[in-house]
């Protein structure tokens, strides 16, 4: 067995997870819109998407992405053109006179929400060189296979708790009743928010 210190790399990936970015502020956005349902669906959606890019980290499938650019330019295309597609919903929202509650339609199920959040997770192609950098640093090569699906269980179940975390308290009665008070300035937010991170991705170079 080799030595591996666990609470090292959980507080790099905890550090990486908590700082604001795209993920928190979907999750803010969607809890304090639609309710706690919504905005924990969403949050376990981009904890899969997580899991799904430590595991490919952790077991070398990094490595196929590396010698083949063109999916990391796929993801980049794809993920910017999400963000930027967010941006505009809140924009348009922020711009909106109207004051009611914005409720997600009845025909949104939970099962299409959490799809939404795998899918910003899978496209954000920096999301898989933050766990292929933490485990090239701090995980031996002689890691077995136990030890690897050891860090990445601690991983994952570390970030959902704090994505649900991130859901129950954007949802909370008094922060929705701010949000909805200000609403508009918050969709302004989100909007210049998202429009930003998506130029970065689009215009970012990944190597």
């Amino acid at each position: 067995m080799t030595e591996i210190n666990y609470l090292l790399i959980i507080t790099a990936v905890f550090l990486s997870i908590v700082s604001p970015g795209p993920a928190t502020i979907a999750i803010a956005s969607a809890s304090a819109n639609n309710g706690h349902r919504h905005g924990s669906t969403l949050a376990f959606g981009i904890a899969t998407g997580g899991f799904v890019w430590s595991c490919a980290a952790a077991f070398g499938l990094s490595a196929i992405l590396y010698t083949n650019t063109w999916l990391f330019e796929l993801m980049r295309y794809f993920g910017a053109g999400y963000l930027l597609y967010l941006a505009y919903k809140s924009l348009r929202s922020a711009c909106s006179h109207k004051d009611e509650k914005l409720q997600i339609s009845a025909k949104t199920s939970l099962k299409l929400v959490y799809i939404k959040g795998m899918a910003l997770q899978l496209s954000n192609p920096k999301a898989i060189l933050t766990f292929a950098s933490v485990y090239a640093i701090f995980l031996p090569a002689n890691t077995s296979p136990v030890e690897l699906i050891t860090v990445i269980v601690s991983i994952s179940i570390m970030a959902n708790m704090v994505f649900q975390l991130y859901a129950f308290l954007f949802s909370t009665p008094k922060v929705r009743h701010a949000y909805f008070r200000l609403r508009r300035y918050f969709e302004a937010f989100f909007a210049f928010f998202f429009g930003v991170a998506g130029f970065k991705i689009l215009t970012s170079n990944l190597e």
